[in-house]
């Protein structure tokens, strides 16, 4: 049953970005064309830039026609998207341009529950989050300055902060603002169909759980590759590096998902209860341990990257392995490995087993070949496989891996929403189960912090494009 939504004001600071261009405005846009959105709303964009309404909704369409056209198919269901499309002109850092947005706010909607409430995204660089946030406050747009009955929400895209001091930082600052079950970090990844469904596939199947620890599970391995570089995005990655980009959030919040222990029920605070437990509970990384533990890379021809040093030591690649000390998975290693200019695009997590404790049907090593594994795979496509071991045809009595699989797209005639669809709507419904509450953030920030001054000043090691990293990686896998 579809959730009746409460009417309400969206603003999108960084209106002008790419952001806002590929995900946020398209996804709005068949959000009310599939009927998901309040009977009234706003869409309203804040950017530098002097538009006039009709301006900037001519902007909108311009860039949806030009990276979504099929989307555009029904230009009179646009028309009625783009009517409620409004702009409002702010530079994010000059205080004395936000009562500007205040009466925009205020006073331009008929309907006094679009004004009420409010929920802010800010689809701007991190740095300016803070500087956002204390001008909305003193603008007397903050959730304290909201009326009762009413809610004021932000979302803030990742990464939050650059750093564990940083991101305490962030989070004191948001804070004074919006209590924290107004505020929602948003990490796209969590969005996913086949991440969501990990939690589904542990605890409501009884033939994997019980088997889910370290009795029985060998090693996990979670990779997340791109076969592409940095694109245009060299003044960002020289800032922020694979560690800050994507170990952080993505990664972590996947290895969370996977291993953390069954919540006392499917509630938003008492999921993330254990994910952030799981996340207190993983080992540092130490200069003693970190020679085995990590392995820092950086493509070949990066530094003829737009916006990148010639002599840069960013990485672009890392392999970590983490351990987890807690009952479950005490001992047992996570792999975990991510990377730009890699072999191919894919993001999978995959469970390895351990072998029975007798291999009757051929040569002990064998059994690397044919070892139980569960693969969730998130992208490019969304399946679930097991792999097991099965007699090949014929007289000898040999084992060979086979799989079972399921694939979204062939088992279910309806199409999921994408992560932006899911989280824009759980944002409004104020549904926090997707998105990263502040312990979390920093017990993350804590476990990077550690491995880059555990690494100190290593440069990484170089990997031609299109491989599957250094060749050091090997190593920490033993």
């Amino acid at each position: 049953m579809q959730l009746k939504l409460d009417n309400c004001t969206i603003v999108i600071f960084g209106a002008h970005s790419d952001l806002a261009a590929r995900k946020l405005f398209p996804s709005l846009y068949e959000l009310a064309l599939w009927g998901h959105l309040p009977d009234e709303y706003r869409i309203i964009g804040v950017g530098r830039s002097a538009l006039s309404h009709e301006e900037f909704r001519s902007k909108v369409h311009e860039k949806m026609a030009s990276l979504f056209p099929e989307t555009l198919v029904d230009e009179a269901a646009f028309a009625l998207f783009s009517a409620r499309l409004f702009y409002v002109r702010v530079d994010f850092a000059r205080r004395e341009d936000y009562p500007a947005l205040h009466k925009e706010l205020m006073e331009g909607a008929p309907e006094a529950a679009t004004c009420h409430n409010l929920l802010f995204y800010l689809a701007t660089p991190p740095a300016l989050a803070p500087v956002i946030v204390r001008n909305l406050d003193h603008a007397g747009l903050g959730e304290k300055d909201g009326s009762s009955g009413s809610w004021r929400k932000i979302i803030v895209e990742k990464p939050y902060g650059s750093n564990l001091q940083t991101a305490r930082e962030l989070n004191t600052v948001i804070g004074e603002v919006f209590h924290e079950e107004r505020i929602f970090r948003i990490d796209h990844y969590l969005g996913k169909e086949t991440v969501q469904n990990i939690m589904v596939f542990r605890f409501s199947n009884g033939i994997f759980e019980p088997l889910w620890n370290r009795q029985n599970i060998a090693h996990v391995t979670i990779t997340i590759a791109e076969k592409f570089g940095i694109r245009d995005r060299g003044a960002f990655y020289e800032e922020a590096g694979l560690l800050r980009d994507i170990m952080q959030n993505h990664a972590l919040q996947l290895l969370a998902s996977v291993a953390m222990e069954p919540p006392v029920d499917f509630s938003a605070d008492a999921v993330r209860d254990e994910k952030a437990k799981l996340l207190r509970s993983i080992r540092p990384v130490t200069p003693r341990s970190v020679g085995g533990a990590v392995v820092l890379g950086q493509y070949e021809g990066y530094r003829s990257e737009k916006n990148v040093a010639p002599n840069s030591t960013v990485e672009t690649f890392a392999a970590i392995k983490f351990f987890i000390d807690n009952w479950r998975w005490k001992d047992v290693p996570f792999f975990v490995k991510a990377g730009k200019n890699l072999a191919e695009t894919v993001t999978e997590i995959v469970i390895t087993f351990k072998c029975p404790p007798q291999n009757y049907f051929g040569p002990a090593e064998s059994c690397c070949y044919t070892a139980n594994q569960v693969i969730l795979r998130i992208q490019p496509e969304e399946t679930i496989a097991i792999k097991f071991g099965a007699k090949r045809p014929g007289e000898a009595l040999i084992t060979d891996p086979v799989f079972m699989k399921f694939d979204y797209k062939t088992s279910f005639t309806e199409a999921g929403m994408t992560p932006y669809h899911r989280l824009l709507l759980d944002a409004m419904a104020g549904d926090q189960m997707n998105f990263i509450r502040q312990d979390s953030v920093e017990y993350s920030w804590a476990i990077i912090d550690a491995i880059r001054e555990a690494v100190g000043m290593q440069t990484p090691e170089s990997y031609p494009e299109h491989s599957w990293g250094p060749q050091s990686v090997q190593f920490i896998y033993g």
